[in-house]
This record gives structure tokens, sequence and C-alpha cells, in this order.
């Protein structure tokens, strides 16, 4: 196959020029333009001329001053659009957004237990999602003058459409991923596999095989997907081959475009399915249903650059301050957040989400550019004994744990035990690995001590015992959280296992299953 590696890396270039404009005042200016981009869009819709919220003079103002916009917009959590969202599903024009969408993300629900639809326009396709999956390639392509990525094929490992509604003709609800693929212009398929036909499969169980049987003998020099889920494939891929690693199967593979959970408790799992000989990148993408929002453009990973001109307007809501039955909380641009600071995201988006809080805390590691990290989600935490404890946290504990213990961890979740009879209480872990340690307690030991060092508020509050016992885990069978998910409806290429929770429902549902 033609290297068109080259000919890729002079079209993208005009993006990674137009990230360096998005310094100092260029924050500000940029995000400004972006405002009044959106709201001049919504003020044609039925949302911004008299419906959802109420305004002074009833229409959402075009503007680019945040204060006026935040002024006249409450926060727009999920259940308050839903019904506007479903008039969306069934075919209702300039709802949320200008003209007809006819796709939708169908993502986890919200506390009334229902799915949520988020809509995908043409208009984010276009100008965000699309954008960024390339802003993500100019980047590695503009640090890497030795690529040779596009002189083979992409594997991008999706989800699949699953219609649970009656839907109007041409409406397709699934997946992120599935619409992405979906809609993708046909040339960029000569560049990637599985087969549309095969990427689409709604059963994970015929399609897993299909995977692997379309892509073992071709030259994959690129992945793009979640890293718990890509690994089983992986896996399956090197089985079928009978061969040790991955670079044994696809020795041109380079580059892994991950996203969707942490890659950290993984890297000693990709460390032993790839060749050490070869050189082997990972470059994280912050791409949710509501958005693709950020991108790693540096070698060593310092936070990823948020896309500050991709159709979305970024809020920040201190997470000390943050609650979810707010709708007047304190919010700060992107041009006002502090360094280090924990933050609520809250978006305002081309796919008609207006100041919508999207569930995710991120942290700020510069402001100049500005570039973030993934703290956890705003529901996934634990601070049941004052400890505020965050999902970093954890990922980054489990990750030096394996380091000292050579053990590997598939997958995990946490939830806190309260305190009974003498015992103080404690965080509960749940645990299925990929290699299992000599000696589990030792393993405990070494978790415990990693997640104070990462954690001052857990470290208080176990010191000497006295409030917090030390953590316990449990093994958890081969396989039960694909199980778990499956018996949820979420199993799939875009699987997500909640790593904390403040309460004990998933704990204990996962605990019955384990037996």
């Amino acid at each position: 196959m033609i290297d068109f590696t080259p000919i890729a890396r002079l079209a993208m270039k005009h993006r990674v020029k137009a990230a360096r404009r998005w310094r100092g005042s260029g924050i500000e200016a940029t995000q400004r333009k972006e405002l009044e981009r959106l709201t001049r869009a919504g003020s044609r819709t039925r949302y911004g001329a008299k419906d959802g919220v109420e305004r002074e003079g009833g229409r959402l103002p075009i503007t680019d001053d945040y204060v006026v916009f935040s002024h006249a917009l409450p926060l727009s959590p999920y259940p308050t659009i839903r019904e506007a969202a479903m008039r969306m599903v069934r075919g209702e024009r300039d709802v949320l957004w200008p003209g007809q969408c006819r796709r939708f993300a169908q993502s986890s629900g919200t506390s009334d237990g229902k799915s949520k639809y988020i809509p995908v326009t043409n208009d984010s396709l276009k100008f965000n999602h699309y954008v960024g999956a390339g802003d993500a390639v100019a980047h590695y392509l503009c640090q890497y003058p030795d690529s040779r990525m596009f002189g083979g094929k992409g594997f991008i490992l999706g989800g699949s459409f699953a219609n649970e509604l009656t839907l109007p003709p041409g409406v397709c609800v699934g997946d992120l991923s599935a619409n992405l693929i979906d809609a993708v212009n046909p040339l960029v398929n000569l560049f990637r596999v599985p087969s549309k036909k095969v990427a689409l499969m709604e059963s994970w169980d015929a399609k897993l095989p299909a995977l692997v049987e379309g892509s073992r003998r071709v030259n994959v020099t690129n992945i793009s997907g979640v890293p718990s889920w890509f690994m089983t494939v992986l896996r399956r891929v090197i089985e079928a081959e009978g061969a040790r690693t991955i670079h044994d199967v696809w020795p041109n593979l380079e580059v892994f475009f991950h996203g969707g959970i942490a890659m950290d408790p993984y890297r000693h799992a990709y460390a032993e399915l790839t060749d050490p000989g070869r050189p082997m990148r990972y470059r994280e993408t912050y791409n949710a249903s509501e958005g693709f929002f950020a991108v790693q453009d540096t070698i060593e990973p310092e936070g990823m650059l948020l896309l500050l001109d991709a159709g979305v307007f970024y809020e920040f809501i201190p997470l000390e301050s943050y609650d979810e039955g707010e709708v007047w909380p304190e919010a700060v641009p992107a041009w006002q957040v502090e360094k280090g600071k924990i933050y609520a995201l809250v978006i305002t988006a081309m796919n008609g989400l207006w100041r919508y809080p999207i569930g995710d805390t991120v942290r700020i590691e510069s402001t100049d550019p500005l570039r973030i990290t993934i703290a956890g989600r705003t529901k996934h935490f634990i601070n049941a004994f004052g400890e505020e404890v965050m999902v970093y946290n954890t990922d980054r504990a489990v990750m030096k744990a394996c380091e000292k213990t050579g053990a590997r961890v598939d997958n995990y979740t946490v939830a806190p035990v309260f305190a009974e009879g003498k015992r103080h209480g404690r965080h509960q872990w749940l645990i299925e690995w990929g290699v299992a340690p000599n000696d589990s307690e030792y393993f405990a030991d070494i978790l415990d001590a990693a997640l104070q060092s990462e954690n001052s508020d857990y470290q208080a509050k176990r010191a000497g015992s006295i409030f917090l016992d030390r953590l316990e885990i449990v093994t958890a069978k081969k396989g039960l959280f694909d199980r778990w998910l499956a018996t949820t409806g979420k199993l799939g290429g875009q699987r997500k296992v909640p790593r904390l929770a403040n309460n004990r429902d998933n704990m204990d549902s996962l605990l019955s299953m384990n037996g």
C-alpha cells in the first residue's frame, strides 16, 4: 500500500498552527467567537426563541459576552431537556439546534433510570467530532516525522446501533462510535478496518470473532478505542495467529489513540501484548457522546489540549461548589480557570446542548495553553468518610501497586463499607485480575499506601486507622464485569465499568453475581 502519511501530514498541518493561536488572550478571543457562533444559531431554534427556560424578552441573546449569556440561561442537565430531545428523535425540526437531527448517541441514564439520547447533528459531526479526530492525528504526525501510519490501515473499534425505540425512517440511535463510523466520508474506509458491516454488528458474541478475522491479516498501523475492550480484541488476535505479541501480527503498529477510560491501569497489560523493541505510542483523546473536547498535543503526557474552536463553549464549576440541583452555580469561562483546580465541566455545543453539565470533572494542568486531565465523574467518587477520593487517585494507585508487585488489574470497582460493630469504615475493592499477585494482602497494603500518597484526605482519615481501616480486596471471577455489564445493556466497545461509587448499589449487585 502506498504511504499517504506525507500527504496527510501536509493536509493537517493547518490545525496544529491553529492550536498555536490558543495562547494568552487567544483563549478568550477564540471562545468568545465560538459563543457568538453558537448563540446566533441557537436563536433560530424553538429553544432559543420561546421554549425551555425563562429569559428576559423570551429569546436567547446573540452575544459573545459570557456574563450576559450565563445570566440568561440556567444550567440544563438532561432531565430538563429530555422532552425536547425526544421531540427531535421523533423528527421535529429546529428544537435544540437548527434543522432536523437524524442521529442520536444513546448514553447511560440519569436518576430517573432512562437512557439519554444525545443529538449528533450534522454540524456537531462536521465541526466537532471529525475535527477532533483530525486534530489528534495532526498533533501526532507533527511530533513524529518518522510515522508511517497512513502506509497501512487503522483499526477503529466501535459500538453498534441499538434502536430500542420506534423510530421515524432514517433516524439512528446507538453508540456514538457507531454514528461516527456510519456517517464518515466513504474515502476514510479505504484506510480503516473492520468493514462497516462488521463494525456495526450488534451482537458482541458474533462481532468479536468477526473483528479478529477481519483484521488479523491486515497491515494495521494504528488502533483507536477504549483500552479495556481493545485489550480483549488484541489478545484474541494474538491467539488466533499463534503469536507472542501483537507486533508479531502487525509489525507496523505504531500508535494507540485511546479514550473513554484512563489508560494507566492497563499500561502493564499493553506492555505484555507489545514488542518492547518496537516503537509503540499512546495518545489520549477526550471524545464523549456530548462532544470531542481535547487531544494530547505533547510527546510526554502533560494533559490534553482543550479544543477551543471546535463548536463548543466551555464553562467550569469548582468541584467544591458543584451541586446537581443548583441551576445558577458559580461558574467561570475557559479564560478564568486556575491551574491545579478540579472543575465540573459544562458545555454549550452544536448538538443543541445549552449550558449542559456532562457529568465529568477535569483538572486544569495548564492555563496557557489550556490543558486538562479527566479527574472522574461528578457521581463517581467516594466521600463516605470525608476522604474525597476521585477516579484519577485510584487509577494512579492501581498503577503504582501493579508496578511494585508485578500484578495486572483488568477491571475494578470500589465502594464504601460503613462502620459496623467494632470495625471502622473502609473501602472495598472488587478486582478482576489479568495477572494475580502472589499475595493479595500484600497487594492491598501497597495499594492502600499508594492511595494515601495520592490523596491527602484519604491519608488523614487512615492515620493510625482511627477513622478508616485499610482497604480490603475481593477477587472477581474471570469475566464478572462483562457479565454484569451485559445485564445492564452496556456491554460493548464503549463499555465503562463505574470505578467509584458513594453507595453500594453496584458493588452489591456485582458481589451477588460473583457468588
